[in-house]
């Protein structure tokens, strides 16, 4: 695969994943990448603040995830070679023993904003 298909369906599959993960959240009062979102320029506590509720007491916060994901190919003599992705300690893919071969390790890091669907409970109704 050239670096041009590489790029062309490393951001696909982000945005698929994306749209989703946005779609089965929506029902718990979660969002992916909401709109409406202001950003916390000091860098310190969360990415931001939900600002499309104006009926709301309170706005709320917007976390990142950040993604850092390992892409690694190998083709060898062995096996039939494989590709596989490497997230944190969770491994998916194929792989085989390979005497003589090559192979190439890609990382792909990125962040999506998150609003976390807020609670249900009312321990203090007059917060705000």
């Amino acid at each position: 695969m050239d670096l041009k298909e590489f790029v062309a369906q490393t951001i696909s599959q982000i945005i698929d994943g994306i749209i989703e993960a946005d779609s089965r959240v929506a029902d718990v009062g979660a969002a992916v990448n909401p709109p409406n979102v202001v950003t916390n320029k000091t860098g310190e506590g969360p990415y931001g603040f939900y600002a499309g509720a104006k009926e709301q007491k309170y706005r709320p916060a917007v976390q990142e995830v950040q993604f850092d994901v390992v892409i690694h190919v190998s083709k060898g003599t062995e096996t039939k070679g494989g590709i596989g992705i490497q997230v944190g300690s969770i491994g998916l893919g194929s792989s085989g023993k390979s005497e003589a071969g090559t192979s190439s390790e890609s990382r792909v890091k990125f962040v999506v904003p998150l609003l976390m669907p807020c609670s249900k409970n009312r321990i203090n109704d007059d917060v705000g």
